[in-house]
């Protein structure tokens, strides 16, 4: 498919970047002191999860987050940035763009009752799912230039 000023595969990397730096962004605005050294994304999530209409959510908080918090709070926040930095960079997408929808999906669950993040999670894993299946890592990757997931 050719458009005026680019071609698919190229409008595929701009919607993979687009993403990636929405990643970045989310990452950028966390209160990391606050994460890190007062836990406080956990205990919001924390609290978040033991509200949560389904017992599922609260079991699965309590079993797998709640024994280890700071942990937790490292994997949230350096994941963001390790997506944001891989679909920029277009290093390892498919891997990116799956672990990018799982922590999407994981925040819409956990969300459920506010529409507000309802939308953008929604969003999010829209995208990623439409770049994983057009294979968004064909223009402007390093998966592309070395080779990898022809």
């Amino acid at each position: 498919m050719q458009t005026i000023w680019l071609g698919g595969a190229e409008w595929l990397a701009v919607l993979r970047v687009g993403l990636g730096l929405w990643w970045l962004e989310s990452w950028r605005h966390k209160d990391k002191k606050g994460w890190f050294e007062r836990g406080t994304g956990i205990a919001w999530a924390a609290d978040v999860a033991a509200k949560h209409r389904w017992g599922v959510v609260r079991t699965g908080f309590r079993r797998i987050v709640a024994p280890r918090p700071k942990a937790m709070a490292y994997v949230v926040v350096y994941a963001e940035l390790a997506l944001g930095l891989g679909l920029v960079a277009g290093f390892l997408t498919p891997v990116a763009l799956v672990g990018g929808l799982l922590l999407n999906l994981l925040y819409l669950v956990l969300m459920i009752h506010d529409w507000a993040e309802q939308g953008q999670n929604a969003m999010m894993a829209l995208i990623s799912l439409v770049a994983l299946f057009a294979m968004s890592w064909q223009a402007w990757s390093l998966d592309h230039a070395i080779g990898l997931f022809l």
